[in-house]
């Protein structure tokens, strides 16, 4: 006979999807039967448990259709859902960053552990750096990672001139944290979290901060919330005590542009072994998604001229990347 202990884990690996869990502590139930004497009832929970594992590998090696969370009533103007198939092995990461959201996936694939003994996974990031280094793509792969949805805060539909009607809308959405496992994004993190008593302050900005400070504190089921911004010099002070985490997203140097590069350019016919050092020369100080919007525009060009890509054409594609940004920046 199972245990109260061994019961509650049982219930609480199922419910929170940790199948490993769930299979070792009904292994130790049939070992505790068996040495009982109770050699049949021991027999009959492993084979239970040997069909339940084949069971589980079937459905990874034929998956169903996974529907997309799609939030509806007033949720719908606050939220837009996806089901991202980035990964981690995807993006072109500093060792130091690649370590620290690699183990938010850690303690996020063994909730079930870390609640046995009285902790909890890392669920409330800063993401902090510079336009298109990567932090709304690294929020897309945790949750391609964990499988579960991606629900994008629309800020539009969030922030509102009425009193109390943006706390009110931010109620909702942290309700809806509580009850729908996912990655939670806070793009533009700053419009929420600018500091309290700046020059361009008002009473209604001052609550909406306080609010989110609030709802922040709250538990937040199993799900992730990702605060990003690029202006992390203004976010109020209390904010950085609140997450669990801040990672910092820096500008890549030249050893991750020319990484980043092979990778946009590997399975076409490209530059797979050219030294990349002009292309590298003309990228520096480029974000990573500016650099990737030159590589493909390079790409297209070859694939409708029916050539492969050379140096020269990588090299000017970045050029008038600059030149755009230096245009309209």
């Amino acid at each position: 006979m199972a245990t109260a202990e061994q019961m509650k884990a049982l219930l609480t690996s199922h419910a929170e999807g940790d199948d490993s869990r769930f299979y070792a502590v009904a292994m130790q139930v049939a070992a505790s039967e068996a040495k009982r004497g109770h050699g049949d009832v021991a027999l009959q929970l492993r084979d239970l448990i040997d069909r339940a594992k084949l069971r589980g590998s079937s459905a990874r090696l034929h998956p169903t259709i996974t529907p997309i969370a799609s939030p509806h009533g007033e949720l719908a103007d606050l939220l837009t859902a996806s089901y991202p198939t980035v990964r981690l092995s995807n993006m072109v990461l500093t060792p130091e960053l690649g370590s620290r959201l690699e183990r938010v996936l850690v303690e996020q694939r063994q909730i079930g552990k870390l609640k046995a003994n009285d902790l909890h996974p890392r669920q409330r990031l800063l993401f902090m750096g510079p336009p298109g280094c990567g932090k709304t793509m690294a929020a897309a792969a945790l949750a391609g990672e964990l499988g579960i949805p991606l629900l994008v805060v629309r800020l539009d539909g969030l922030i509102t001139k009425y009193m109390g009607e943006t706390s009110a809308k931010l109620r909702l959405i942290f309700e809806a944290v509580e009850k729908t496992r996912a990655v939670y994004l806070f793009d533009e993190f700053d419009s929420i979290g600018t500091q309290r008593g700046s020059g361009n302050d008002v009473g209604e900005a001052r609550r909406i901060l306080n609010s989110f400070l609030m709802f922040l504190e709250r538990p937040l089921g199993t799900s992730l919330i990702v605060a990003a911004t690029n202006h992390a010099s203004s976010l109020d002070s209390a904010l950085f005590r609140r997450f669990d985490d801040l990672l910092e997203f820096p500008q890549p140097d030249d050893i991750l542009l020319e990484r980043a590069i092979r990778n946009r350019l590997c399975g076409v016919k490209a530059l797979q072994k050219a030294k990349l050092n002009k292309a590298l020369e003309a990228a520096k100080g480029m974000s990573f998604g500016e650099v990737i919007k030159a590589c493909d525009s390079a790409i297209k060009e070859a694939v409708l001229e029916d050539r492969v890509i050379q140096i020269g054409g990588l090299v000017a594609a970045i050029e008038d990347r600059r030149a755009f940004l230096t245009r309209t920046g």
